[in-house]
């Protein structure tokens, strides 16, 4: 028990660790919490064997919904046409990908047929939290909605990837296609249905009923979820895809506690990915890798420089996409956990085949997330696609952008006019109150007759309003290479026509004044007419 404990603590540091160092290097700190599981693994410094694929498929087939149902949770819907362009992006576009990449297998490797279906499906699904946790760490995002395109096609392709894979099984098992047509239709139709079944059923009774209460939610939700998928799973039906459904239902719906639930469900899903990530690394054979290095580099190369963008291509230019657009979102199609879960997968479920599958994707979702991951900044920039106008957290259903009111902090000081007078005396506006008033570390809530003395720090909320007035609201990032770093607001000169509102600095924000120095990394919000 001391030495489980013991392990424990040492993966928790470790996360703390390796989070600060990949967030420098712009990699995701999972690929450590591989490493990690090599550096215990057979040919790791410790010498643990474990070559159990049945009981790991299983592990991580639970990590893995709690992910994807995650990944659909805290999606905000988009608008309709970056939803039809990233519903065909993570349907078509992933069985092209999956087509291209085993068709290379075959005809180039000479892989036979069935193992080279089943490479060109399992890695045929990009990885979601790999590609937003670098987006995320560094504040970027992208031009032409491109964040929320790649978000909800990277939360939904997964399933369709494991349909493919499910296919592949039955092929290498002796299937023939003819023998598939019932497979996809129950996959399909199964999910689909009881995804949004299940979702509308438990908005019901958290909307209609009071058997939910704060606390519980939580729970609930989780069972939900379990639901979602076990029941989709047991009748034959695709449980990634109901799962996945289930949660962008709910995560577009108002519920109460939701962006609690978000937190919560993001603390699962981190703990889902370090112990897949970890198992990954724990699972492999370092001395296996020399048999099947050659292949798997070719694989990524093809799917990385051809079959990816030929897919995106084929997708977004009846949409009169940008060839930069292009470019990056096929870039941004980093292999993860799903591809490397879906190959143990396979292996648990298939023992005679002549390729060593599992290490050839393992190879090529380490390429990937490493390569592609730590380039990922670099290509955004080199293709034009960052958009400093606006933060990629927006994109999230856990960004709270909408409220009913504002809340905003004066400290009256000694030339304030409003010191010596009762609340009743000072002309607010009609849609603004003083809800409390911090007064040597005490806090008053306020009456008509309370009186205002110098030193009292005043909350006032204000309810969102909306205007006629041609004023817009923007908002910029300031890097390194900006003019204004450094520079008090009273020494730049703005057009007439500007105003800063507030800055936002780490986690603060504050109304700036004329003696205020704009940093870098600040997020400056401005009107202009």
């Amino acid at each position: 028990m001391s030495l489980i404990i013991l392990f424990s603590s040492i993966v928790i540091f470790s996360c703390i660790i390796t989070n600060k160092f990949s967030n420098k290097l712009g990699m995701p700190a999972l690929v450590f919490f591989m490493f990690l599981g090599v550096l215990f693994g057979s040919d790791g410094l410790f010498k643990l064997s474990f070559d159990d694929y049945n009981l790991t498929s299983k592990l991580c087939s639970i990590g893995l919904l709690f992910i994807i149902f995650y990944g659909g949770f805290c999606t905000k819907k988009p608008d309709n046409k970056i939803t039809i362009q990233a519903i065909l992006l993570s349907s078509i576009g992933t069985i092209l990908t999956a087509g291209f990449t085993a068709l290379f297998c075959y005809y180039i490797l000479k892989i036979p047929f069935a193992e080279s279906f089943i490479i060109g499906a399992i890695i045929s699904s990009t990885d979601a939290a790999s590609v937003f946790s670098i987006l995320r760490s560094r504040r970027l995002n992208l031009k032409y909605n491109t964040a929320p395109l790649l978000e909800m096609e990277s939360g939904s392709n997964d399933p369709f990837a494991y349909l493919l894979t499910m296919l592949g099984i039955i092929l290498i098992k002796g299937g023939s296609f003819s023998s598939l047509t019932p497979l996809l239709f129950k996959q399909i139709i199964f999910g689909v249905f009881f995804g949004i079944i299940i979702a509308f059923a438990a908005i019901l009774i958290f909307k209609k009923t009071k058997l939910i209460t704060e606390g519980t939610d939580t729970i609930f939700v989780v069972a939900v979820a379990l639901l979602s998928f076990s029941l989709t799973d047991l009748i034959g039906g695709n449980g990634y895809l109901s799962v996945y459904l289930t949660g962008i239902i709910l995560g577009n719906s108002d519920i109460k506690n939701k962006i609690n639930l978000i937190y919560f469900f993001d603390g699962i899903t981190s703990l889902s990915q370090v112990v897949i990530f970890f198992l990954i690394g724990f699972l492999s054979f370092p001395h296996k890798i020399p048999e099947i290095l050659m292949p798997a580099v070719l694989i990524t190369v093809f799917l990385t420089f051809i079959a990816r963008p030929l897919a995106v291509s084929l997708i977004m230019l009846p949409f009169k996409a940008t060839l930069n657009q292009i470019n990056f979102i096929s870039w941004a199609g980093l292999r993860g956990a799903a591809s490397i879960v879906f190959a143990i997968l396979v292996v648990s479920e298939c023992t005679s085949m002549k390729y060593d599958i599992f290490h050839i994707v393992f190879v090529v979702a380490l390429i990937s997330v490493t390569l592609q991951g730590s380039l990922l900044p670099i290509i955004a920039k080199r293709t034009s696609m960052i958009d400093n106008l606006s933060d990629v957290r927006k994109t999230f259903n856990d960004y709270q952008q909408e409220a009913a009111i504002t809340l905003n902090k004066i400290l009256i000081q000694n030339s304030h006019p409003w010191i010596g007078n009762s609340l009743k005396e000072i002309n607010l506006s009609d849609n603004s109150l003083i809800l409390v008033i911090n007064r040597d570390n005490e806090k008053i809530f306020p009456k008509g007759e309370t009186i205002l003395q110098e030193g009292d720090e005043i909350l006032i909320g204000t309810t969102v309003v909306k205007s006629n007035y041609d004023i817009s609201l923007s908002e910029t990032l300031i890097d390194k290479n900006n003019e204004w770093v450094n520079k008090k607001i009273k020494e730049i000169e703005f057009p007439s026509n500007f105003l800063i509102a507030i800055i936002k600095r780490d986690t603060e924000s504050f109304v700036p004044n004329g003696d205020t120095e704009i940093k870098e990394g600040d997020t400056i919000v401005f009107y202009t007419k």
